[in-house]
């Protein structure tokens, strides 16, 4: 009879390296799930700034609208190259308007200090501090005499670089360090003259 070969004895668990090579990819896949997590909660906090500027524009638009007769009263920003005066974070206090009926201007003097507390967080604090809004909120209400149109902006810091926004809407211009975090919601309004 032959001789036979002896049989190889089969593998008895992970060796060493085998289970260095599982850790590195378990930890390289942890890892990329955690950047995606990161990004995800970046995104969302976008999202909901984005959500929460778009609140306070409609909020503008309604009270401007539901007092036609002080209009005027409502467009604070002269300044149509830079955004200035603005309301919300940093605003100085505004100078009151008259025009229109005594209660016209008393509520358009009303509805822009309301405004401009909520663009500032009043509407949510911690302790004593105001933490609603955006990052560095601030609204413009601008008046086209040409158009007969109102622009009414929110602008705030974004938590990533994107594009700068476009040249017409100068609201927080030159405010936030870098024009790639501005971000701008912006509508118009026209009002009819129906003398």
């Amino acid at each position: 009879m032959g001789r036979t070969l002896p049989r190889a004895r089969p593998s008895q668990g992970f060796g060493l390296m085998e289970a260095l090579v599982t850790l590195i990819i378990l930890l390289l896949g942890l890892l990329g799930l955690v950047s995606l997590m990161l990004a995800s909660q970046r995104a969302e906090a976008e999202s909901y700034q984005r959500a929460q500027a778009l609140i306070l524009l409609q909020d503008m638009v309604e009270r401007i609208n539901a007092n036609r007769a002080a209009a005027g009263c409502y467009a604070i920003t002269t300044d149509m190259a830079n955004g200035v005066p603005y309301l919300g974070v940093g605003a100085g206090a505004q100078p009151p308007c008259s025009l229109g009926s005594v209660q016209a201007y008393t509520l358009a003097n009303s509805d822009i200090a309301s405004w401009s507390r909520l663009l500032a967080g009043a509407s949510e604090t911690s302790g004593t501090s105001n933490v609603g809004a955006m990052t560095g909120a601030r609204g413009c209400v601008s008046f086209n005499a040409v158009s007969n149109a109102y622009t009414v902006s929110v602008a705030w810091q974004g938590r990533n670089k994107t594009a700068a926004p476009v040249a017409g809407l100068p609201c927080g211009k030159g405010l936030y360090g870098d024009e790639s975090q501005r971000r701008v919601v912006s509508t118009t309004l026209q009002i009819a003259n129906l003398n």
